[in-house]
């Protein structure tokens, strides 16, 4: 399990995170929802142990992630960012070997290569591993840097706003494989969204920031409220149902 406590972050005088303190057990998918500006991301970055908090603890399965060696903490918890950095000619399966590195350390091995292999097959990109990323479509490329991520064969992956600029088929089917991954207990996932009815889809677990804070966390279809939604996002909300599933719609 990842377990905060009290953990707070500033950027110079400025506070972003405040005294956060929760708990995310192990497997399914756990959603960061909440408004811009929440302090999803820093939050998730300090998961990585990528920016080290003003105050409080962090254990990720028993691991300090900001005191811990680089490589050990690249075997426990895996972090794509937003917007990550393209480069054009590269070619699918090597960006996607790049997971592997904590493992290997330049030496890739028949195990690097057959966990290279699963990757691009649970993300669908076997076809694709020759081709250059720049000639890939958005979805495809978001697939092949999140199977970089998967490859990387961590308990953990943190997803940061994977959604972003994917068209609803797209985004449909990338939350669709990330929670088939999820469901042997073998892969816990964190992801930042923005889109309310992904996270009321398809997570198990959400937790919903504001100001900095954790302003309710619970399981997805009782947290899902129109009085939470509306003090989340000062906004009106109405919650439907369609097969079985909440539908949130911003009145």
């Amino acid at each position: 399990m990842i377990e905060i406590s009290d953990l707070s972050y500033a950027v110079g005088q400025t506070p972003i995170l405040h005294g956060i303190t929760t708990t995310l057990e192990r497997g399914g998918i756990t959603a960061l929802i909440g408004p811009n500006g929440a302090g999803k991301s820093t939050l998730l970055h300090c998961l990585a142990g990528l920016e080290r908090p003003a105050s409080g603890r962090v254990r990720i399965d028993g691991l300090d992630p900001f005191t811990a060696p680089h490589r050990q903490r690249a075997r426990a918890v895996a972090l794509l960012q937003q917007s990550p950095a393209l480069v054009s000619r590269l070619k699918v399966r090597e960006l996607v070997g790049f997971g592997r590195w904590p493992h290997h350390q330049g030496r890739p091995g028949p195990e690097d290569r057959a966990q290279i292999d699963r990757a691009l097959t649970a993300f669908a990109l076997t076809e694709l591993q020759d081709r250059a990323l720049d000639t890939l479509s958005g979805g495809q490329r978001q697939r092949a840097f999140i199977a970089m991520t998967y490859a990387q064969d961590t308990p953990w992956m943190l997803l940061d706003e994977p959604l972003n600029a994917l068209d609803p088929r797209h985004a449909r089917d990338l939350m669709a494989r990330l929670h088939g991954l999820s469901r042997d207990g073998a892969r816990s996932i964190v992801i930042v969204l923005h889109d309310i009815n992904a996270a009321a889809g398809w997570a198990d677990h959400i937790v919903a920031m504001k100001d900095g804070r954790i302003l309710a966390q619970d399981h997805s279809a009782a947290l899902l409220t129109p009085e939470v939604l509306r003090d989340l996002y000062d906004t009106p909300f109405e919650l439907l149902q369609h097969k079985g599933r909440p539908v949130v719609v911003a009145r």
